[in-house]
């Protein structure tokens, strides 16, 4: 793993890379609010062992459990700033996000995120992802009628029964919403909260999941084959 700089207008951004010699697929890794991609790291290795050339930005920790514009705005422009930076000509681009990083993909995917009535968020597709890897997605921002009617790239879900920061429901819901245009491959693991998908867990958060290890290396596994099929 290597941390590179980046520039983004008055202020560069660091980002986590592992690269694959040759490698003809990218997987943009979009983290949560905690914004540290290495508290996933079990994934992201495993990714890159998978012959998957990772990118994954560090972000400011979001204070608020509901993001601002500028917050959101920012997030997806540094992620297709990451992908200009090192997707070649003739690869295949995959998105993989946890949380409030999954809301971001679907929005760069073609969703369209709404913070309330008449506060709809500009975020420009990225038509490069090919793919999304959605764990613990924040589906709330897309209550709004047609807006996820642009999405459609294949999708992979995965929750945790016993998240109570975003719930399975929302999970079902988005799978309920998009099956007219898009199917969309839905995991729950029975035990799991919103944090089992991180390696290291949130300050005084405590690890609901007796098996934490094989989970974190079976959605790893799950989501190499994903991104790679």
């Amino acid at each position: 793993m290597q941390t590179r700089t980046l520039p983004d207008r008055a202020q560069p951004f660091d980002v986590s890379v592992r690269e694959s010699t040759g490698s003809s697929i990218v997987v943009i890794f979009a983290v949560g609010a905690g914004g540290n991609p290495e508290r996933h790291h079990t994934l992201l290795d495993t990714l890159a062992e998978s012959g998957c050339t990772v990118v994954a930005p560090y972000f400011e920790r979001l204070v608020s459990s509901t993001p601002t514009e500028t917050e959101l705005t920012l997030r997806a422009r540094r992620l297709s700033l990451a992908l200009d930076a090192f997707v070649q000509p003739g690869a295949t681009v995959a998105g993989v996000g946890h949380s409030i990083g999954a809301t971001t993909l679907v929005a760069l995917g073609g969703g369209q995120i709404w913070l309330g009535p008449g506060q709809p968020v500009e975020i420009t597709p990225d038509e490069r992802l090919t793919r999304l890897g959605l764990l613990a997605p924040a589906m709330g921002f897309f209550q709004a009628p047609g807006a996820l009617a642009e999405v459609r790239i294949p999708v992979l879900a995965w929750v945790g029964s016993e998240d109570r920061i975003t719930p399975p429901a929302q999970t079902i819901w988005l799978a309920d919403t998009m099956r007219d245009w898009q199917a969309v491959d839905v995991c729950i693991t029975n035990g799991a909260d919103h944090f089992s998908f991180m390696d290291q867990r949130p300050p005084q958060s405590v690890e609901v999941l007796a098996n934490k290890q094989a989970f974190l290396q079976e959605h790893s596994s799950a989501l190499c084959q994903f991104v790679t099929s």
